[in-house]
This record gives structure tokens, C-alpha cells and sequence, in this order.
């Protein structure tokens, strides 16, 4: 299994795999960092290029890889490059999260991180992030490469697009729409839809500023 990211948000994919007695065969991925050392702790390698990832995958036999970065256009890129090497995008899920048994449909990529609670009838879709001690209630859908930074509760009846990004201790009330391409501030309580391509924040929400559309 390769992770890709051997910083900050990389260390936290680690520990799951630590909690799964996942450590064998494990490796990292950072082709921009020139202060890591070769193997990270002493023990995992750090691949450098791309190259090496797909030999990595040829000798190991696993093609798995998961995604141990934050920004929802750095993972989108990050996990295309990887399929396009013969990557597997896999999910990491922390043994110690809370996840309905009912209806709930989490997709491939996602990162969950401990202490999170997810009810029943909620869909994850491809590459979400969830931070820790997040809330996800009945009947929510979060888009592609949704990132939930640490704290954040979204209440039931709730949909959030592709690419958004929510942030600490933020809150999503019932029944609200949030467009693709949002940033969400801290401590942020949204109480009614929100449109593409925008930064909204405060107590209510409100836009504060446009965003450049992606383009991808």
C-alpha cells in the first residue's frame, strides 16, 4: 500500500494503519519535499517519482494506494496520476469511528478519522477526507473529494458538492445545500443553501468572497 503525502495529514493515515496491524509493505509517496529522509520514521520508504510507484506496485503485487494529503484538488490529482500508474484508490477508516449499519455507502478513497460518527442512510462519495470527531447525520451526501476538517457537524437531509471544503467546528443545519467548490470558515453555521464557487463564513454564513471555478 503506498500513501500519498508523507506530511502532515500522511502521519494521521499511518496511525489507522498502525491501529489495523497494517505495517508491512507500506510506503509513502512525496515527489516535492526535499527534507524527508528516505525512509520516514526509519522504516517506511519515501517514493520520489512516479516511476517508483508503479515498480513498487509491479514488485509487491499490491496496486493499492490511499490518499494522505488535504486539499480537495491536490487529492483529485494526486488520484488521478496514481490510476493512471495502475493505482487501486482504497479507503482508510479508523477502527475507533461510530458507522451506521443501515444504508450508509462509503466509496473508494475516503479517509476517516477517529472519533466520527456517521448514521445511517448517509453516502460518501470518491476521495472524501473526514477529520476527526466529525458528525455526519441521516440522509446526507457528500460529493467527491469533500474534506472535513476537525469538529464539523452536518445535520440531517444534507448535501454537499464535490470539492467543498469545511472548517473546524463548522455546522451544517437541516435540509441545506452546499454547491461544488465551497470553502466553509471555522465555526461557521450554515442555515441556508449556498452556490458554487463561493467562501462563505460567520454565524450565520454569507458569502465573503467569489472563488475561481475549477477546471477539471
Amino acid at each position: 500500500m503506498v500513501i500519498v503525502g508523507a506530511k502532515g495529514f500522511a502521519k494521521e493515515v499511518l496511525e489507522i494503519f498502525s491501529q489495523r496491524d497494517e505495517l508491512n509493505n507500506l510506503f509513502f509517496f512525496d515527489n516535492l519535499s526535499t527534507d524527508l529522509p528516505d525512509k520516514l520514521y526509519g522504516r517506511f520508504p519515501v517514493l520520489r517519482t512516479i516511476g517508483e510507484v508503479a515498480q513498487t506496485f509491479d514488485k509487491t503485487g499490491d496496486a493499492r494506494f490511499t490518499l494522505g494529503l488535504g486539499n480537495p484538488a491536490y487529492r483529485y490529482a494526486l488520484n488521478k496520476m496514481f490510476v493512471d500508474a495502475g493505482g487501486v484508490l482504497t479507503s482508510t477508516i479508523s477502527l475507533h469511528t461510530d458507522i451506521g449499519s443501515f444504508g450508509t455507502s462509503i466509496a473508494a478513497g475516503c479517509n476517516i478519522l477517529s472519533g466520527t460518527v456517521i448514521t445511517n442512510d448517509v453516502t460518501l462519495k470518491i476521495g472524501c477526507l473526514v477529520n476527526p470527531s466529525c458528525g455526519i447525520s441521516h440522509d446526507s451526501v457528500l460529493g467527491d473529494f469533500v474534506q472535513l476538517s476537525p469538529g464539523v457537524r452536518i445535520t440531517g437531509n444534507c448535501f454537499i458538492d464535490s470539492y467543498t471544503t469545511l472548517g473546524t467546528n463548522a455546522v451544517v443545519l437541516p435540509k441545506v445545500k452546499i454547491g461544488k467548490n465551497v470553502v466553509v470558515g471555522a465555526g461557521a453555521i450554515v442555515t441556508k443553501d449556498v452556490p458554487d464557487n463561493v467562501m462563505v463564513a460567520g454565524v450565520p454564513a454569507v458569502v465573503k468572497k467569489k472563488l475561481q471555478p475549477l477546471d477539471f
